[in-house]
């Protein structure tokens, strides 16, 4: 299994935790979809926020990334997108 982390902080960063929870649908439909997906949860930090994907291979997170940056640059507008910083690696445990 390989996990990616999306750290969203600064400008655009609150307003993306509150789109993706008002169009939680749209987000899993889009995520689930991805080729050996196992998981995902966002939540929100001090500053902003976080997505965990994890998927049976480092090509889902990846899939999951491109996909994810495709639909916050078109969903998250009115103040820009947030920065994000993608941490990934393979799991050690999961349950």
């Amino acid at each position: 299994m390989y996990a990616a982390v999306r750290s969203y902080s600064g400008q655009g960063a609150s307003e993306l935790f509150d789109v993706l929870g008002q169009r939680e649908e749209d987000v899993k439909s889009l995520i689930s979809g991805v080729p050996g997906f196992v998981s995902y949860a966002a939540f929100r930090s001090s500053d902003g926020g976080m997505t965990v994907t994890i998927c049976q291979d480092k090509s889902g997170t990846d899939e999951s990334s491109r996909r994810a940056a495709k639909w916050v640059k078109e969903n998250v507008s009115t103040t820009g997108s947030p920065p994000v910083v993608i941490t990934e690696g393979s799991t050690v445990l999961l349950f």
